[in-house]
């Protein structure tokens, strides 16, 4: 009798457990599905940004042939790593849910403190652009609906290259190059000053982000000095393609 009351016990616990989980996982497919359905800032929600520094999805000499060691290293544990503890301290300070992801406060930063926006733009900004890379691959690329929105709209993925690269070497000082999609879910070319990005409301160019280059000095000077242009021209061949498509399929395709 008593096996028999375990047995009817662990039962009903685990189908318990089960319709929570079943339930849970529509809840959270129904709440996709309607995202995707939505607006350009809720389908974008598939990429909510925290406020921690997330790991870097490789080593610091992974990208060496484009970006060398010292500087990944100086890059992602001294420069990205303090915008993240420096959004926090403002968030603290200007009483914003830090439990938010960091989308939040950009859409609306015009409302808060330039530490607020050069932080959390600093911060969201990097997080993305170590995504936006890989290690070095042949022929490197994008490919399929990516490559066909990118030459419907700008001709050639040669076009685009130039036009995006002239983004990036022309942004007087330090900022930004982005390939974005803008209200109307075309794509766009722009860059942004300082820490700056397209989801902010007082940025020069507004949509979802889609590639995002660094151009601040500090991201490339200790292995190419002055010429920007070269590590652009060296960039092309680390760019993740394979993420930017994913970012694309979430609010065009």
């Amino acid at each position: 009798m008593n096996n028999l009351s375990n047995s009817r016990r662990k039962f009903i616990a685990t189908t318990a457990k089960n319709s929570l989980a079943i339930g849970i996982g529509i809840s959270s497919i129904s709440s996709f599905l309607a995202a995707c359905g939505s607006s350009k800032k809720a389908t974008a929600s598939a990429f909510n940004t925290s406020y921690d520094q997330l790991p870097l999805p490789y080593g610091y000499s992974a990208l060496e042939n484009a970006i060398d060691t010292a500087t990944m290293e100086i890059h992602y544990s001294k420069h990205a790593a303090a915008y993240s503890a420096n959004a926090k301290e403002a968030a603290q300070a200007e009483g914003i849910d830090t439990k938010q992801p960091i989308e939040a406060v950009l859409e609306k930063i015009s409302k808060y403190s330039s530490k607020m926006r050069n932080n959390a733009g600093g911060h969201y900004n990097h997080e993305m652009f170590w995504k936006c890379m890989r290690p070095k691959t042949t022929d490197n690329k994008p490919a399929g609906k990516l490559l066909q929105n990118i030459e419907a709209v700008f001709g050639s993925f040669a076009a685009f290259k130039l036009k995006f690269a002239a983004a990036g070497a022309t942004r007087f000082g330090s900022g930004w190059a982005w390939l974005y999609a803008d209200n109307n879910k075309k794509l766009q070319i722009g860059s942004t000053p300082n820490q700056d990005n397209p989801l902010m409301d007082v940025s020069e160019i507004k949509g979802f982000p889609l590639l995002c280059l660094d151009v601040w000095e500090h991201a490339y000077y200790l292995k190419y000095q002055n010429k920007r242009a070269d590590y652009i021209d060296s960039w092309w061949g680390i760019v993740n393609w394979d993420y930017v498509q994913q970012r694309l399929a979430n609010i065009i395709l």
